[in-house]
């Protein structure tokens, strides 16, 4: 495959297009409809800011424990029961019945069981698109998700302003029974990719290996810490903060675009350091305290270099073994989540004491540390990675 018309050519890849976008749209909803709900409810900008990342916070510990249901469950039942699970429970926290530590228990608990669903539908693209595919598959996805979190942010900032958070919570749940229904009509039944005793030793014998390890902590490290900058965007340009988050995310579709679709493996390999050091450097500009204009333009920059992930991506997936690709992708992608939610709380509580703008500047020279140390990682050749990882099969 080499052109995204090839990766849309695939029926069902067409059909998870259409569900992950749906589905972020209306995760999106749900993020800033809780957060507008708690803090109606309590007044606290910190548990308005928890309640935005409650989701986030316990998908890592989701994928250490119960990753491996990414491999051994059918996908097809699992993918779509579990829409019309987050659909009923958005229906719930809409009704008001639970206090706010009900609201934010159920969120989190849901965020825990949500991670090996994620990643047996992002299993399934790697399935679907073999070889260059997977990298154009996920790069649609990830343009996708950028565009859909500005329309979700869009539809659920009107129903807020209209009819309240609750309505914007039913919303999303009318929208996670639509995915689910996408799911159920439209991919068809497979067997679990593996029901084999060694699997439950899968997340032991990925972070159990280093090179494995490297892999994670460059999809998590660098990225995260530069997501932990823009959590700040609010304080640093007030009523203007749209305007970077929406340069944020024309940076990012530009990467994902050009990276995607005109590179080979090999050019990738040779990328990752430099797209990874592009992501941070514009960001050291913002100690002389940029006027908006000019800081959108450093973000659009520097969000062109998320793309540096493809590759660290590519790389991953040829490392693990095929039957434990659920469990090892469900495992990067909650880890990614967790980690950006991390370094948003951490940022956040360094900008109390340090100003918004060296605090950035601080996220930013903390990201280009991490690549240095991964340095290694992020230039080995595919051959020297997968030699290192065992194969439970």
């Amino acid at each position: 495959m080499r052109t995204y018309k090839d990766v849309f050519a695939v029926p069902e890849f067409r059909v998870l297009f259409a569900g992950q976008t749906g589905a972020v749209a209306g995760g999106t909803m749900t993020m800033l409809a809780l957060s507008t709900l708690v803090f109606a409810h309590t007044g606290s900008p910190f548990l308005a800011a928890v309640a935005y990342l409650a989701g986030f916070l316990p998908q890592v510990l989701g994928a250490l424990t119960i990753g491996a249901l990414a491999d051994r469950l059918p996908p097809r039942p699992v993918m779509a029961g579990w829409e019309v699970v987050r659909a009923a429970t958005l229906v719930l926290i809409a009704s008001g019945a639970l206090p706010v530590w009900g609201m934010l228990a159920v969120v989190m608990v849901v965020g825990f069981v949500e991670s090996p669903i994620r990643a047996a539908g992002l299993a399934l693209v790697a399935d679907l698109l073999p070889g260059n595919g997977y990298v154009l598959g996920r790069s649609v996805l990830n343009m996708a998700v950028g565009a859909m979190q500005i329309a979700g942010y869009g539809v659920a900032g009107l129903l807020l302003a209209a009819i309240g958070p609750k309505a914007a919570l039913l919303a999303a749940a009318g929208m996670a029974l639509a995915v689910g229904g996408i799911y159920r009509f439209g991919l068809r039944a497979r067997a679990p990719r593996s029901t084999g005793e060694r699997v439950r030793s899968g997340t032991r014998a990925l972070l159990g290996d280093r090179a494995v390890r490297g892999l994670l902590l460059a999809q998590w490290v660098p990225n995260g810490l530069i997501v932990g900058a823009e959590a700040l965007f609010v304080p640093f340009a007030g009523a203007s903060a749209g305007v970077l988050f929406m340069a944020a995310a024309g940076g990012m579709l530009a990467g994902d675009a050009v990276v995607g679709r005109w590179t080979s493996p090999s050019s990738r390999l040779r990328l990752a350091v430099p797209l990874y050091v592009l992501l941070a450097v514009p960001y050291l500009m913002f100690a002389f305290s940029p006027g908006v204009w000019v800081a959108a333009g450093l973000v659009a920059v520097a969000s062109f270099g998320f793309a540096g992930h493809l590759g660290t991506q590519e790389r991953y997936l040829e490392a693990v073994p095929e039957q434990l690709r659920g469990q090892a992708l469900g495992l990067a992608g909650s880890g990614m989540q967790t980690g950006q939610a991390l370094a948003a709380t951490l940022t956040g509580t360094v900008a109390e004491a340090v100003a918004v703008n060296w605090t950035i500047v601080l996220a930013a020279a903390g990201s280009l540390v991490a690549t240095a140390l991964l340095w290694r990682t992020l230039t080995a050749r595919l051959d020297v990675v997968r030699s290192h990882v065992p194969d439970l099969r």
